[in-house]
């Protein structure tokens, strides 16, 4: 099963599929609210408003401090022209007693801070369409964000949908199972299997261990790392091969001096084993354990079948009558049963197993699949050309 994002991770898939699109429809509804504003003006008298607005906004600026009181004449009239022009606007222009006012106010031969100040609250009325137009702008961001996060969010659901329909799936598992008359042995067998090898790697020769992983290696259920043919042939020609795999590795640390003591040809020893440390470092038992969850009885029957033979190699009795068990387990009647709660357990995390003990898990998957419905449903009705 997939790596989950679930409530246990701080985050609920589902809800947070359904807040998104809650706020995809607000965002929209807020949209579509403004645009009403706006297409009732017309947009094209709407910008010429706004156009107009600032235009005159910064004729004002521009010419305040020269054209008032006893200023610059050039100055003065420069500016009646230019404010002049900038609300000489249509008719039909929203707010278009507002630029009429404005320019009444600024109308006179000398002017003061205050008929500036008289043509800026005149010019306010025409500001609302410029407010208009921006919160159109930021209300078309929010939009856009809130869709993509819709779009995200359904997503996630998707695969929540995934996880959750899996978790339905499970809910057979018998959950108070005592999984322990499984573990337990398989544990042990593990224990044993991979102590044993260490033993072997330490005590048999290094021909014996390459006899052992080869035929290890023509077992199906075993998938070991065959020796590397130049060091395989070097074990099998050369009397170090007689030696075990871990006394091999000690050698390739000694200096040529030393390493004459021990081989006959201390330059072929470090060719064949220094070149391949790594491999001989990572042998180990891991390939003969067991799987957890385990496999299906039939499949882990014939497994052990498999093993037998190979394990009794190398461990002891006890090893071996321990797998037996787990191989009796596997044909027992209760086997699946156990197995099948051992696979959920190891599948499903806290909250989804708890799904499943509450008898929640088909409820949960009904309502992630209405929210999921719900978030379709709500980026078509919001979509927009």
């Amino acid at each position: 099963m997939a790596e989950a994002v679930t409530e246990s991770d701080g985050a609920d898939p589902v809800a947070e599929a359904g807040e998104a699109a809650a706020r995809l429809r607000e965002r929209y509804d807020e949209l579509r609210r403004i645009e009403s504003r706006i297409d009732g003006y017309g947009r094209d008298r709407v910008e010429a408003a706004a156009d107009a607005y600032r235009r005159a906004q910064r004729v004002l600026d521009r010419f305040e401090e020269d054209a008032v009181g006893s200023g610059d004449f050039e100055s003065y009239v420069r500016f009646r022209g230019e404010f002049g022009d900038a609300v000489d606007v249509d008719d039909d222009t929203p707010a278009g007693d507002a630029f009429e006012a404005a320019d009444e106010a600024v109308d006179k031969r000398r002017l003061s801070e205050s008929d500036f100040a008289a043509a800026r609250e005149a010019l306010e009325p025409a500001g609302e369409f410029v407010d208009l137009l921006e919160a159109y702008d930021d209300a078309v961001d929010d939009y856009r964000a809130a869709r993509k996060d819709a779009r995200e969010a359904r997503k996630r659901l998707d695969s929540r949908l995934d996880e959750l329909r899996e978790v339905a799936g499970m809910a057979d598992a018998d959950l108070d199972a005592d999984l322990d008359r499984l573990r337990d042995p398989i544990e042990a067998y593990d224990e044993g299997i991979r102590e044993a090898f260490r033993e072997f790697f330490k005590s048999a020769s290094a021909r014996e261990v390459f006899d052992f992983l080869d035929r290890a290696d023509a077992t199906p259920f075993v998938d070991v790392d065959v020796p590397p043919t130049d060091l395989a042939e070097y074990v099998e020609t050369h009397a170090a091969g007689e030696e075990p795999p871990a006394t091999l590795l000690e050698y390739a640390d000694y200096t040529n001096s030393k390493l004459e003591h021990y081989v006959d040809d201390p330059g072929a020893l470090r060719t064949a084993v220094a070149v391949h440390r790594t491999y001989l470092e990572r042998l180990d038992g891991e390939p003969l354990t067991l799987d957890w969850p385990p496999k299906p009885g039939d499949e882990l029957a014939y497994e052990i079948d498999e093993l037998v033979p190979l394990v009794g190699r190398i461990a002891d009795d006890e090893v071996v009558a321990t797998l037996r068990s787990v191989r009796e387990l596997a044909r027992s009647d209760e086997y699946e049963r156990l197995r099948r709660a051992a696979e959920v357990r190891d599948a499903l995390d806290g909250d989804d197993l708890a799904l499943i003990e509450r008898g929640g898990a088909d409820e949960r998957l009904a309502e992630a699949e209405r929210t999921r419905s719900l978030v379709d449903d709500v980026l078509a009705e919001t979509e927009r050309e």
